[in-house]
Formats: structure tokens, C-alpha cells, sequence
């Protein structure tokens, strides 16, 4: 028999995905084959309880044998009538079904009167099952009426004619919720399996924009010093050795940055990432105007988020224009925190159609929409450019699924 844990794939996703998402207090749940097993089990017991009071009849072989016949097509019908597939049959199929199973069990009774009605049960059951609700309690409750005749043709004492009666719509009960249980286990399972093979996509997808964001601006700035040492060595080559330094120090701290990226602890601060991005841009021959105006705390989330969007602006800026100023501002506006900036030497016309070209802007938007926030892209007069990150400066949602807000990314030349 199967164990209540076996193959829980929100423990296997949970591991491969990080292993704190998994909540603590989610009930010990049966599997789906342990549930079908208890709802057979309590079938065969319903039939064994029918042949044990056509037994106690002392009916004759050629009756008895019919009579096992009927019930084990009574058990096979009520076994389709009580899986999934059989709530999604066509109307005509569930129709010829029913009235088969009716037939079965209200012929046998002209013959073995109150000791068949137990079968009824079965019928009530799968009428709940089959039927939509308008139709089903009515029907329901017209099948457990019925089990009041035959005791009364029988001439037997009310108690035992209120008994069939109950004992009929009991049984239908039964059947009806074991039956629901096992669906209910089956679709809960299925879920869980979306929801895990969701977990490791989005931790795959996390992992790859956290590299995309480390490894698209550290290898920018070791290409860029690279060729900056190359055209220093000839003519300055004390400023070169120092140009030198700087390369391995942002090696370094790459190395670093993709250890711990897996562990989706990494933080940033936008203080630091703004004075590190001007010294790169300005061995880049770039003008850059820096101003910070940060008064009070920042959250450390919005203070991450900001910082990779600066380095993907940074990024950008080196990789696909030739700019000779660039302008950087952080500022906090009474609950919000802006992150603007702006530089010159693009190319209006510029489209990178290439498969490889990344998806920075996507990136920069799903970090800020877990921090509340909204990315704005404008193409002004000219050669110019500015990105605009704004977000709340302590964000009421830790995590945000994109697919919850209107927040993104603006771009009103696209």
C-alpha cells in the first residue's frame, strides 16, 4: 500500500528551488491511489453485505448466480460513475449509464425484494454524482422513497421499513463523498505538481536574470578597462597597473556575486552602485553628473532593486550608444524612491533584432514590480535618453507577482 508521502513533488521542488518556500502546516495528504483503494474497498464491502442477505434468502443456484452477476455489474458501473472521466462524459453517456445501473437495480428487486436494496444505494450515489444539482438531490431523495415499497410488499415492521429507507440514502452519501474524496485528492495532487513545476521555472528564471544583471555589467566594465589598459600600456603604464587593480577588484567581486546568487540572498547598494558606475563611465571618456539625495532610510529590497536597475541602464549605455555625458540622479520624495538616468549618443533608429540581445528591460521590470514599483522609458529630442525607476521607499508587498498589477515598463516610443 502506497505511503500518505510518497513522490510529493512540493518537497522535491521545494529542495531544487531553494527549500523555504514550502509551507509547514500543510496536512499529511493520502495519495491518489490510497484514496481509490479505500473507495473500492467500501464498494466490495456495500456488495458483500447485499450477498450476505441474498445468502441468508437460501435462494436457489440459478438465482443466486444471476444475482452475482447483477452486482458485478452493478460494481463496474458504479466504479466508471465514481472516477473523473465519467462527470465529463457526454450527456447521452452519462444518460445510458444511469439507466442501466436503474434497471439493475430496480428488476432484481421483483425477485429479492428487500434483501436487493441495498444496491439502491449505489443508484442514489451516483445520481449525486452524475447529474447536475437542480436534478440530483431531487432524484436523490425520490430513490430513497422508493426503498420504503418493497418491505412494505414484504409486510415488514416499520422500523425495518424506515431502516431500508435510511440505510439507502446513507449509502448513497458515502458513495458520493469517497468518491468526490478520491477527485479531490487526485485534482489537489495534480495541483500541487503545477505548482511545483512552477516553483523551479521561476527559480530558474530568477537565477538567469540574476546573471544576466551580474554578468552583463561586470563584463561590460572588464571589456571596457581591458581595452582602456590596452591603449595605456605604451604611454602610461603606471596608469595601466592601477587600471589593472580595478579589473581584478570587479573580477573578484563577480566571483563572488555568482556564488552567492543561487542562495537569492545577494544585496546592493544604490550608493555604491552610483559611485562605481561613474568611475567606469569616466574611463570611458564619459562626463558624468552624479547626485544623491537619499534622506532617510531606504528599504533594503528597494535599495537592491534599484541598484541592478543603474547597472542594467550602465550596461545598456556602454553596449549600444556612444555617449559623451550621462546624468545620474537618486532622490526620495516623501514614501518614493527615483532612480533617473540619462545620457546622450543614441541612435534613434537603433532596434537590436539579434537572438541574443537579452531581455534587460524584462528583467529590470519583474524587479521592480516585486518592490511595487514602475519603470519609465523615454526617447527624447535628438540623441538623448532617459530611464526613470520609481518605487515605494518601504514597499507594502515583499513579493508581487506580475501578473497582479499594472505596474511595468512604459516605453512611449515602442
Amino acid at each position: 500500500m502506497p505511503r500518505h508521502d510518497e513522490n510529493d513533488p512540493l518537497h522535491s521542488a521545494a529542495e531544487a528551488g531553494g527549500g523555504n518556500s514550502q509551507p509547514h502546516d500543510v496536512p499529511d495528504l493520502p495519495a491518489p491511489r490510497l484514496a481509490r483503494i479505500i473507495l473500492t474497498v467500501a464498494l466490495i464491502s456495500y456488495l458483500g453485505i447485499t450477498v450476505l442477505n441474498l445468502l441468508g434468502t437460501k435462494l436457489p443456484t440459478p438465482s443466486l448466480l444471476t444475482s452475482l452477476v447483477c452486482l458485478g455489474l452493478i460494481f463496474v458501473l458504479q466504479l466508471r460513475h465514481s472516477g473523473v472521466a465519467a462527470r465529463r462524459a457526454p450527456a447521452w453517456q452519462r444518460c445510458a449509464t444511469l439507466g442501466a445501473q436503474a434497471l439493475l437495480t430496480y428488476l432484481p428487486i421483483a425477485v429479492f425484494h428487500s434483501q436487493w436494496g441495498a444496491m439502491a444505494g449505489f443508484l442514489a450515489g451516483s445520481l449525486l454524482l452524475l447529474l447536475p444539482g437542480r436534478w440530483a438531490w431531487p432524484a436523490y431523495g425520490l430513490v430513497g422513497l422508493s426503498m420504503l415499497i418493497p418491505p412494505t410488499l414484504d409486510n415488514l415492521s416499520i422500523q425495518e421499513t424506515v431502516y431500508l429507507c435510511q440505510s439507502t440514502l446513507l449509502t448513497g452519501l458515502v458513495v458520493y463523498g469517497l468518491s468526490r474524496l478520491a477527485s479531490l485528492v487526485q485534482a489537489l495532487h495534480d495541483t500541487r505538481s503545477q505548482l511545483a513545476g512552477l516553483a523551479v521555472t521561476k527559480e530558474r528564471l530568477r537565477f538567469a536574470r540574476d546573471l544576466h544583471d551580474l554578468l552583463g555589467y561586470s563584463l561590460s566594465a572588464i571589456t571596457l578597462k581591458g581595452e582602456l589598459i590596452h591603449r595605456l600600456i605604451p604611454s602610461h603604464p603606471g596608469r595601466a597597473m592601477e587600471e589593472v587593480s580595478e579589473v581584478l577588484a570587479i573580477s573578484r567581486q563577480s566571483l563572488a556575486d555568482v556564488r552567492v546568487v543561487s542562495s537569492g540572498l545577494r544585496t546592493m547598494s544604490l550608493e555604491q552602485e552610483m559611485r562605481s558606475a561613474q568611475s567606469l563611465l569616466e574611463a570611458a571618456d564619459v562626463e558624468v553628473r552624479v547626485e544623491i539625495r537619499l534622506d532617510g532610510s531606504v528599504d533594503r529590497q528597494v535599495d537592491s532593486v534599484l541598484a541592478a536597475v543603474l547597472r542594467e541602464a550602465v550596461t545598456n549605455l556602454l553596449r549600444h550608444s556612444r555617449a559623451t555625458t550621462c546624468t545620474m540622479t537618486a532622490t526620495r520624495d516623501e514614501d518614493w524612491v527615483r532612480l533617473s538616468v540619462s545620457n546622450d549618443g543614441v541612435d534613434p533608429s537603433y532596434r537590436d533584432v539579434s537572438p541574443h540581445s537579452g531581455s534587460g528591460l524584462g528583467n529590470l521590470r519583474e524587479r521592480l514590480l516585486s518592490a511595487s514599483g514602475v519603470l519609465t522609458v523615454t526617447r527624447g529630442s535628438g540623441d538623448t535618453f532617459e530611464l526613470v525607476a520609481q518605487a515605494p521607499a518601504r514597499p507594502l508587498r515583499r513579493l508581487a507577482d506580475p501578473d497582479d498589477t499594472e505596474l511595468g515598463v512604459r516605453d512611449p516610443a515602442a
